[in-house]
């Protein structure tokens, strides 16, 4: 099939499409994919007990954010322990064999670097401004006790980090719904709720990370993959988390509303803008090779 004829499949629903589909394969997944998860988890837990102790490990895994700071144990074990969803979901895909891996990233053939990289480049210049205006506004709020290492690890396990959790939500879950009930916008809500059922924030910053689940929902359907979802995922966790770990703002579950008003906008503009500019230049019809044929 040449391809000027190629017609990408819709993203939400594409897990059906595979031969070997069958409505109760997810649900394998998932259970395989819990166990397959929890033994990962234990020995990331007994390798950070062993380098930073038992309380430091139970305090962060119990005590939600407000207990999660930017010290080298807070950082690794909260940021790993997400990252462990993609190897998960890797291993699962192989044991069950009801479709590739690389059908979560995307309905174009797998992940794309370069319309990951390309997407980038919007969030990062709103989030930024949004950034140096919290630190002329805020000043320093908080001594920075952050080492140097963890500064320059934010920069490879955040992006994993959010990476992941996109494979994991807005891939698996949501690609099961879509298959299940053939109804890409149910699919959408539904995702976004589960998501924000795992962050442990105040009210409004559940309603934050329900909103958020629907704009990183509709950006991954209407381009067809993750990476995307995963670009504005990562500069708004990169952000976040250099202006905590500077000193410029404060960690924590309770959610302000001058803080929800400035995420939701920020998220929303740039989904707009990438969507808008990335389908102008037909950055999400670049397929891999494995749909080239």
């Amino acid at each position: 099939m040449s391809e000027n004829n190629y017609k990408i499949p819709d993203y939400i629903t594409f897990g059906k499409t595979f031969e070997k589909y069958k409505w109760y394969k997810p649900i394998l997944v998932f259970v395989i994919g819990l166990i397959i998860y929890v033994l990962l988890q234990l020995v990331m837990i007994i390798f950070f007990s062993g380098v930073y102790g038992n309380n430091t490990v139970e305090r962060i895994l119990s005590g939600g954010y407000d207990v999660i700071d930017t010290s080298d144990a807070g950082f690794y074990v909260s940021y790993i322990s997400v990252i462990l969803f993609a190897p998960t979901l890797y291993i699962v895909s192989r044991i069950v064999k009801d479709r590739p891996f690389s059908s979560y990233s995307s309905s174009r053939g797998g992940w794309n670097w370069k319309i990951y990289f390309k997407c980038l480049i919007i969030p990062f210049i709103i989030y930024l401004i949004v950034m140096i205006g919290t630190i002329l506004s805020n000043g320093k709020i908080q001594n920075t006790t952050i080492t140097i290492l963890p500064l320059i690890m934010g920069l490879i396990l955040i992006p994993l980090q959010c990476i992941a959790e996109e494979h994991l939500f807005r891939g698996l879950i949501m690609q099961t719904l879509g298959s299940w009930f053939n109804i890409p916008i149910l699919a959408i809500i539904v995702q976004s709720i589960i998501f924000a059922m795992v962050h442990p924030y105040n009210i409004v910053g559940v309603i934050d990370i329900v909103i958020s689940g629907l704009v990183f929902g509709f950006l991954a359907w209407k381009t067809n993959g993750l990476e995307s979802a995963s670009a504005l995922h990562t500069i708004n966790n990169l952000m976040g988390f250099y202006t905590v770990a500077l000193g410029f703002d404060i960690l924590q579950s309770n959610i302000t509303n001058k803080d929800f008003i400035i995420s939701i906008v920020c998220a929303l503009i740039s989904a707009i803008l990438i969507y808008y500019i990335g389908t102008k230049y037909e950055w999400f019809n670049e397929k891999t090779s494995e749909n080239k044929s």
